[in-house]
């Protein structure tokens, strides 16, 4: 998405803002507190993969780091690319949550929506599919309140994506056999349903 593309679909999203204030209020709340929908996620994540095999619950135990992980790295970039939030460019934007003096891209809200979301499709399809509807929902109403352009929550999603991606390639390995060993200890009850469950994927 271009810059005049992003800077033109924001403004059609900012007037359907301004004409919906019945949703306002819903999406406004969601845009400020959805990352509590995103960590009950990552705990249901966590309680399915203990029926699951050893690198199901090195998934579901990596997802959460690499959402953390997504948020470091996405810091950086923002303050190299140090774009202008919508409503310093433009004045007259229907701003629905607090302003803050950061800057706009990558969106922090995105980025981890997007790290979740890839981090549970690889724990269950089904999660995964939930964790992206709700990631989709998080972008848009980031944008809905007036704090992000559309290229904003697109690249945070990307980011928080690739990264997930990557941690998950680079540490299931490890990680799975470290299940192992736990389901094999004491410490058997958080990575595993029950004592009959398998040992190993």
């Amino acid at each position: 998405m271009t810059a005049e593309g992003s800077n033109d679909l924001f403004l059609r999203v900012n007037e359907f803002a301004r004409s919906t204030g019945w949703l306002q209020g819903p999406v406004t709340a969601y845009a400020k507190y959805g990352v509590l929908v995103f960590a009950g996620l990552l705990m249901i994540g966590w309680w399915v993969a203990r029926r699951q095999s050893a690198e199901v619950m090195a998934a579901a135990l990596l997802a959460p780091i690499s959402t953390l992980l997504a948020l470091a790295v996405n810091q950086p970039i923002i303050k190299h690319v140090a774009e202008a939030r919508p409503y310093v460019v433009h004045p007259g934007a229907l701003v629905l949550v607090s302003k803050t003096t950061d800057p706009s891209f990558p969106s922090d809200h995105a980025a981890m929506a997007g790290a979740v979301a890839a981090g549970l499709f690889l724990v269950s399809w089904r999660l995964g599919l939930a964790a992206s509807a709700f990631a989709l929902a998080m972008a848009f109403s980031r944008v809905y309140v007036g704090v992000h352009f559309p290229q904003d929550v697109l690249a945070g999603l990307a980011v928080g994506a690739t990264v997930s991606l990557l941690v998950w390639a680079a540490l299931r390995v490890p990680v799975a056999h470290l299940v192992v060993r736990m389901r094999a200890g004491r410490a058997r009850p958080l990575v595993a349903k029950q004592a009959g469950a398998a040992a190993s994927g």
